[in-house]
This record gives C-alpha cells, sequence and structure tokens, in this order.
C-alpha cells in the first residue's frame, strides 16, 4: 500500500466483508490528512453524489482537500468509477482509495471505468504464519523447522483452532469465536449479492452453499448441484460466479497436458475461509477425528496456498490433477514453467496418485500432513 502511494493512480482494495480492509488504510494513513466516506452509510453516499455535481477541483475542497480520499465499500454506488475517472483525468492533487467487499461492480464497473489508471491490492483472511506471528514465542528470525521443533505443540494447538474457526481476523482474536462467525455467515457473508438483488431466494443460495461445504476437495457436478436445488444449470454458474466475485469460494481448475488421458475440464471448489464453511454447517467439533478431517485439511491448504498467490502477488496458476484411471494429486502449482505437486492428507499415507504423476512429470509429489503444515508455497 505504501509503495502505491507513490504512484498517481487509484488504488484498489478488494477483499471479503470483515477481512480488515478498513483497518489497514487505517494504520496506513494514521495521522495523515485522510477523508473516509463509506457507501454503507447513506448520508456519505450523498455527500459524493453532490460532489459530482461540481468541478472536481470545488469536489475535493469539499472535502476538505485531504491527502487521501477513501471510499470504502464503493461497490455499493454504480457511478463510483465514472466520477472517480472524472476526479483522476482532472489531475486533482487528492490520492484516491477505493476499497470494495465484492468484485462485483469494482471490476466490472469501476475498474473498466478506470482502465489503466488504477492499481488493485487483494486482502485475504490471514495467513498461518501471521496468525503464529501474535504468539510471544514466534520469531521470524526462527527456521520453519526450528520453530516446528521447538513449539511443536503450540503449533498444533493454534493449527487446530484455525482450522475449525478460521483466519478472519476477528475470528482469531475474539473468545466470542463460534458467536462471531455465526453473525458472519448470517448478517455479511452473503450482503453484496442480497443488496443489489442479484438473487430472487436468499435460501437457495445458502443451500448451494451448504451442499459446497459438504463437498469440498471433491469434483462439483453443477448438474449435480441444479438437480438438487431444482434450478437450471445456467442459474448455478451465475450463483458460483457470484459468490466467487464477493470472495466467499474459489475455483481449482483441473490440470492436463493430455485430455484423452487425463481430466480437463472439471474443477474443484473450495472456501477461502474454513470458519466460514463451518459456520454454514454449524459444525464447530475440535475433535480431530471428526469425520470430515480429511476434507476440512485439504481446503485449509488449498486456501493458504491460494491466499499467499494473491496476497503477495506471485502470480502462480493453481490446479489439481486426476487421470481418467483415477490417480490423483490434490495440488499441482505451476510457476514460470515449474511444476510442483502436493499430496494432502490430514495423516501420511501413500496414494497411487504419486506414482502417476511423477511416471508422467517426472515431478515428486510431496506430501503436506497435519505433522508437517507448510508455511510457505
Amino acid at each position: 500500500m505504501k509503495k502505491l502511494l507513490k504512484s498517481p493512480k487509484v488504488i484498489i482494495v478488494l477483499g471479503a466483508r470483515q477481512v480488515g480492509k478498513t483497518t489497514l488504510i487505517q494504520h496506513v494513513f494514521k495521522g495523515s490528512n485522510v477523508e473516509l466516506l463509506n457507501f454503507d452509510i447513506e448520508i456519505d453516499k450523498q455527500r459524493f453524489l453532490a460532489s459530482s455535481k461540481i468541478s472536481p477541483s470545488a469536489a475535493i475542497k469539499s472535502f476538505g482537500m485531504p491527502r487521501v480520499l477513501v471510499i470504502d465499500e464503493a461497490q455499493r454506488l454504480l457511478e463510483t468509477g465514472r466520477i472517480v475517472k472524472g476526479w483522476y483525468d482532472a489531475k486533482i492533487p487528492t490520492k484516491m482509495v477505493l476499497l470494495g467487499s465484492s468484485s462485483l461492480n469494482i471490476l466490472s464497473q469501476s475498474a473498466e471505468s478506470l482502465a489503466g489508471r488504477n492499481d488493485k491490492l487483494f486482502l485475504t483472511p490471514l495467513l498461518f504464519k501471521e496468525i503464529l506471528s501474535f504468539q510471544d514465542w514466534y520469531s521470524s528470525y526462527f527456521s520453519w523447522d526450528k520453530l516446528q521443533r521447538q513449539f511443536s505443540e503450540q503449533i498444533k494447538t493454534i493449527l487446530f483452532e484455525t482450522l475449525v474457526f478460521g483466519s478472519y481476523p476477528e475470528a482469531v482474536i475474539t473468545s466470542e469465536k463460534t458467536q462471531y462467525l455465526t453473525n458472519l455467515v448470517s448478517d455479511y457473508l452473503l450482503k453484496d449479492i442480497l443488496q443489489l438483488g442479484l438473487v430472487k431466494n436468499p435460501d437457495v443460495i445458502k443451500r448451494l452453499l451448504m451442499l459446497l461445504a459438504h463437498q469440498v476437495g471433491s469434483e462439483v457436478s453443477v448438474n449435480e448441484l441444479a438437480n438438487n436445488l431444482s434450478l437450471s444449470r445456467v442459474t448455478i454458474d451465475r450463483y458460483l460466479d457470484l459468490l466467487e466475485q464477493t470472495f466467499v469460494i474459489f475455483r481449482l481448475p483441473a490440470f492436463s497436458t493430455n485430455p484423452r488421458k487425463e481430466i480437463a475440464k472439471s474443477s474443484k471448489i473450495y472456501f477461502w475461509d474454513t470458519g466460514i464453511r463451518n459456520a454454514l454447517l454449524n459444525e464447530f467439533s475440535s475433535n480431530p477425528l471428526r469425520p470430515d478431517i480429511g476434507a476440512l485439511w485439504e481446503n485449509w491448504v488449498v486456501a493458504e496456498a491460494a491466499k499467499e498467490n494473491i496476497q503477495m502477488e506471485l502470480g502462480k496458476s493453481l490446479y489439481f490433477w486426476r487421470s481418467r484411471a483415477g490417480s490423483e494429486v490434490d495440488l499441482v502449482i505451476k510457476d514460470a514453467g515449474r511444476v510442483r505437486a502436493f499430496e494432502i492428507k490430514w495423516s501420511p499415507r501413500q496414494k497411487a496418485g504419486k506414482k502417476a504423476f511423477r511416471n508422467r512429470y517426472g515431478v515428486d509429489v510431496k506430501m503436506i500432513t497435519s505433522n508437517f503444515p507448510v508455511m510457505s508455497f
């Protein structure tokens, strides 16, 4: 964020509600001359619209000539991108930052208006190494191996708590984790979709989410989802797109160089946060023998890789792999032509997919188990 402040471009920060976008801004601009508008507040929205009817210089003057103008929940007003574009083109001296809890309008409307004029940042739930860094015994100067040897029990305790309650900042620090996540799922998770009137029946999309929560780690059949919910395939695809654009889920496509021998068109669906997944199912059991522990662990590991990739802007491509003979690898990461592969198992055990993938691509498949959680991909 501080680096991008040196550029004249508009900054767009995207991420789910409650993930910490506003807190980030407050920390970065602490003590600075900043004007914050929140489009969830009607009076702020009206102030912004009124300012759009006067000249750009007069508009900024009406806000007190701030060094930075921050617009929170910018996706709540369709005209945001067009108005900000006009101010940017007028070369006003104020830096503009847009925050959005969905990409529905930020990316399709605002970013379209601001093409070539914006830098985007994505904020995800916390990475596991960020959660560990809150601990008194943690030091970034430790090697991961040394840290794991010295504090293995503490790490396992935090790991399992993160599996169950997820990585939203508030979920990490609050003592009322179950209540927080239950409220988050019922009050905030689908707020943008529902407020924009994009879903006629909110209960249907919640039922869809519950089906997806039960199927993490499995290939998703859109036809099966459509049949279960008595909806068309087109509608299910649209709902899945909406859930992706509001940072609830993400898709993992199939890795293939030979569609005749490998699955090429399927995808798996994971939740960005396992706490959200568990809240949808009202399943907060802390028993490591819970029947869904394998799927939960796989979701957590894949989400860690996806979060690191998007937040650190690594530009890697993430896949799963399955041959038509049934061999499978849970996570394949492609980076500048280099391919790495991972089997994700709560407890270590061999699987045929490891040998099959190595034979086909000459790449050894690494195991990720609860005994050896990765810190970085």
